[in-house]
């Protein structure tokens, strides 16, 4: 039986609760998730992190100017932060920047800081708006003449993001942050809310299942390009979950803090495709959501207090620096 939620604003941990009491597919052990709180500060360390918390490239991949301009940025960034694997047997998309070749993550904040360097106002609601689909197309060439995973659902979350700034904010995702008031789990409704494309809610047994990944991962993005001031000041990110995504369950796997039921585990490591909104992907997901909410009470007993997103960054980071863990679940998505 999963402990009492203290504080759920936002819905995730209760409606991600009976999907994880009552999943045949996925299981935490609670074992595990005790054992990975007493290592936690000897895996963590310093690598990957600098002096202010932020993973290393933060600052060279990620466009700031400390403007209106870089909150539209954000707001783009993570309206496109999705599903970046490769087909199986195939080259993963990447780019080069600066002289170093990146992929995934690191590939699609640096692509959109190109843009801007090419001259490209990717802040500007209107070229949003009308973008083209050979604009986008060059916005993420690559050299390898690869086209990133999803395009065509990309360009309508660009279409979108300029749409909806057009209309409900004055072309500003800053006078979003301000109608939030410090709130950030007011500004996640509101992402939810105004923009389709970041509604990431299932369905389990006919009820509602909220995760709302890139909702959460755009705020604490915000606060993280600020430092905390400004539009990215926010009182209440300890009511923020983690972003359930396929790298965390994978490391999550990694260290047995997730079983998965043998058949289900096979086609992970098959890497076979699982389908979006199937019984499977939403239980691994929402017991991926509880094993860091009880990763996080585990290590708040043992004086080592976090907000469920350091956890959600330093379990990213982890996952980044483990060679061979067996493969993460592959789900065609735009939720992650």
């Amino acid at each position: 039986m999963l402990p009492a939620v203290e504080a759920d604003s936002l819905g995730v941990l209760s409606s991600t609760r009976g999907v994880v009491e009552e999943g045949e597919h996925v299981w935490m052990n609670s074992e595990q998730i005790q054992a990975l709180s007493e290592r936690w500060s000897a895996l963590i360390g310093p690598a990957g992190v600098n002096a202010s918390g932020l993973a290393a490239g933060y600052d060279r991949y990620h466009f700031f100017d400390g403007s209106e301009r870089s909150v539209n940025w954000i707001l783009l960034l993570d309206a496109l932060n999705f599903c970046f694997w490769p087909e199986k047997g195939q080259p993963r998309w990447g780019i080069t920047y600066q002289g170093e070749f990146l992929s995934g993550y690191w590939a699609e904040a640096a692509a959109l800081t190109r843009a801007i360097e090419e001259g490209r106002p990717i802040w500007d609601a209107a070229y949003l708006r009308d973008m083209s689909r050979e604009e986008l197309a060059l916005i993420f060439r690559s050299e390898q003449e690869q086209q990133i995973p999803l395009f065509e659902e990309r360009l309508t979350h660009v279409h979108e993001v300029g749409r909806v700034l057009l209309e409900r904010f004055d072309g500003q995702f800053s006078q979003a942050v301000a109608q939030a008031a410090g709130s950030a789990v007011r500004l996640v409704q509101l992402l939810v809310e105004a923009f389709p494309s970041f509604r990431d809610v299932a369905r389990y047994r006919q009820r509602e299942v909220r995760f709302f990944k890139r909702a959460q991962i755009c705020v604490a993005d915000l606060h993280a390009l600020f430092r905390g001031q400004s539009w990215g000041a926010f009182y209440d990110l300890d009511q923020l979950t983690i972003f359930a995504d396929y790298k965390l369950p994978q490391v999550l796997r990694h260290f047995g803090v997730l079983e998965y039921h043998p058949t289900l585990a096979n086609r992970i490591d098959q890497q076979e495709p699982l389908p979006a909104g199937s019984e499977e992907e939403i239980e691994i997901r929402a017991a991926t959501v509880w094993a860091c909410e009880l990763l996080r009470r585990a290590l708040a007993a043992r004086g080592l207090p976090m907000k469920a997103i350091e956890i959600d960054q330093q379990l990213w980071l982890l996952s980044q620096r483990i060679p061979d863990m067996r493969p993460y679940h592959r789900t065609r998505t735009i939720y992650y």
